[in-house]
């Protein structure tokens, strides 16, 4: 997102010449007791496209970005049946492995090659797993309301160095805040596109908002996220329209065109 840069955040944002709150270290979640909690996080995998991160929120649907959903080389959206969601995926095994039976991108997402601020805003999606997923240790995540500039989030995602277990960063900070995006002080990196920002309040973890893409400001590494309060509502609108579409049998048939992309699905800095 380098051309975003000065064209755009800088305008937007001016960083604080220190941080209110030092963040924290990035953590690798390598044990059972480590990951007790977070398993409603995984991996998606994208058939051999590479990776993303989703989140539970409910038994059989997980939430993550809308990008993750399209090949860059071709612009074409993935089937659903090429994407596996695994649930506290760690050290090569998984508490539940579940197909896609169908994946909806928000209605005003518009997949383009350039990045765009435009892309990021919109940019979430819904996928509904082909059977839920009921386990007593792993529990979906209930979603919250949208952070503010100066509150406390956290982040657990998997990324192209940490590929083979989630890692969680505590607390890092929301720098600003607006109605479709936020700016955070979040370390991610490829690979963690779709991860879950978390607030916690009472002690419960909520799901607020969604890694969308890594930038910089001044030379500071930031992330960008996508707020879920007017967003998801729009993604459950469109999964039963799409269920809908589907029964009646006028759903759009795609046909997929040749060509591959590599490495994680993640919006380049």
């Amino acid at each position: 997102m380098r051309h975003l840069i000065p064209a755009l955040l800088a305008l937007w944002l001016a960083l604080p010449g220190q941080a209110a709150a030092q963040d924290a270290d990035i953590v690798s979640l390598q044990t059972a007791d480590d990951s007790r909690g977070w398993d409603a996080v995984g991996k998606l995998v994208l058939g051999d496209r590479g990776f993303c991160t989703g989140a539970l929120i409910a038994p059989q649907l997980v939430l993550t970005a809308a990008h993750c959903l399209y090949d860059k080389a071709t612009g074409v959206q993935m089937r659903p049946e090429d994407i596996q969601f695994q649930a506290g995926f760690r050290n090569g095994r998984a508490v539940a492995y579940r197909s896609v039976a169908r994946a909806v991108a928000h209605p005003d997402y518009r997949y383009v090659a350039e990045d765009k601020l435009e892309r990021v805003t919109s940019d979430l999606a819904l996928l509904e797993l082909n059977q839920p997923i009921r386990l007593p240790s792993l529990i979906p995540f209930e979603t919250g309301a949208t952070p503010v500039e100066g509150d406390r989030v956290g982040v657990v995602s998997y990324a192209q160095d940490r590929a083979e277990a989630p890692s969680i960063q505590e607390f890092c900070e929301v720098l600003a805040g607006r109605r479709q995006t936020l700016i955070l002080s979040c370390n991610v990196d490829f690979g963690s596109s779709g991860a879950p920002v978390f607030a916690v309040h009472d002690g419960v973890a909520r799901v607020v908002s969604v890694i969308s893409a890594k930038a910089e400001v001044d030379g500071r590494k930031v992330a960008l996220a996508v707020p879920l309060a007017e967003p998801l509502h729009a993604l459950h609108i469109a999964l039963e329209a799409s269920k809908a579409r589907s029964r009646t049998g006028t759903e759009t048939v795609r046909v997929l065109s040749g060509g591959q992309s590599d490495g994680a699905k993640f919006i380049k800095p």
